[in-house]
């Protein structure tokens, strides 16, 4: 039982990252890219972009945190 709890424990925990780092790259990432790119329907550079961006960032790493929290209930 414990080797199924423990597979199951880093399953979730993958899958809660696998999401983190999506927030990372929806919200920081690709408009960093879209701008450097001259993407014409980037998001200008501007306070309310760099904000916006630290919110998918900060959500981002609350997750990531949330997936190492799911990790301590692993067994021995």
């Amino acid at each position: 039982m414990n080797a199924t709890h423990n597979e199951q424990t880093k399953l979730l925990a993958t899958g809660i990252n696998n999401i983190a780092v999506a927030f990372i790259v929806i919200g920081v990432v690709t408009p960093i890219t879209a701008v450097s790119f001259g993407i014409a329907a980037a998001p200008a550079p501007s306070l309310a972009t760099a904000f916006f961006a630290s919110v998918w960032f900060c959500a981002g790493a609350g997750l990531h945190v949330l997936a190492r929290r799911a990790l301590r209930s692993l067994r021995p």
